[in-house]
């Protein structure tokens, strides 16, 4: 079972809080939800508050009149249940300060849906994947953050998770090495940007991301690669997608 909940939220006057506030806000979810925040593999990806915010010293400032994003995505059954059944009412409240729920929206699917739907029933392959990084999104390598859309390593990210909690089996390093054969970047528009955590800072990505394959790559391979691609909406891409990185959204572009 895949859960995906998103809410639309609002202030009423200028608010702040600390720039790292994303883990307060994580932990508190889990709490209402009764659910541990520990785990080797995270079951639950999470995005922060997606808005436009304003920087003063060491804390954020949200405006009254945007709308700012809060997304949940269970990956797992346990997740995905207490996702559909959090209720934050008309408000959310934490840190002293409160926000306005104005609105919210579900998807709910199961890993054998998407893979029947994308691969099993043999679609016509797609060969361009646009990718929106919403939140900073970086890889871990050894004591060091890579900030970059490596191909490679974003597929290998997407493919540990789905084989982890999906029920279908899609290989592993064998799989990876063809997609890094036949997969390239064909533009992208990126920024770097810092997140907090705890009381360091580690350095991401955002911005927009086009991959293509190859045109003579095998149709079945090409169904696995935009498998995982819609996975990443709910898996989010990279380290600490529990924490508030790597938010991953699908876009059309023009």
């Amino acid at each position: 079972m895949l859960t995906q909940s998103k809410w639309t939220l609002s202030v009423v006057e200028e608010t702040a809080l600390p720039r790292a506030y994303f883990l307060e806000l994580i932990k508190l979810l889990h709490h209402q939800m009764n659910l541990p925040f520990d785990g080797d593999v995270p079951n639950i990806t999470y995005s922060g508050l997606i808005g436009r915010y304003s920087h003063k010293q060491d804390f954020l400032i949200f405006h009254p009149g945007e709308p700012y994003q809060l997304s949940l995505c269970g990956l797992q059954e346990r997740s995905a249940k207490a996702i559909a059944h959090l209720d934050l009412g008309d408000c959310l409240e934490f840190l002293g300060v409160t926000f306005q729920v104005r609105d919210r929206q579900d998807e709910t699917t199961s890993y054998e849906t998407l893979y029947q739907t994308l691969v099993a029933n043999e679609p016509d392959p797609v060969q361009q994947f646009n990718l929106q990084l919403l939140t900073p999104t970086a890889f871990s390598q050894g004591r060091v953050h890579l900030p970059l859309p490596v191909p490679s390593l974003m597929f290998r990210n997407w493919l540990e998770r789905w084989n982890h909690f999906a029920p279908v089996y899609l290989g592993s390093d064998e799989l990876v090495s063809y997609i890094e054969r036949s997969l390239f970047i064909s533009r992208h528009r990126l920024q770097t940007k810092s997140f907090q955590i705890h009381s360091g800072r580690v350095t991401g990505f955002t911005g927009e991301v086009s991959l293509r394959l190859v045109s003579n790559i095998d149709p079945l391979l090409a169904n696995v690669v935009n498998l995982l691609v819609h996975y990443a909406q709910f898996a989010g891409t990279g380290m600490k997608t529990r924490l508030g990185m790597g938010t991953t959204v699908l876009w059309n572009r023009e």
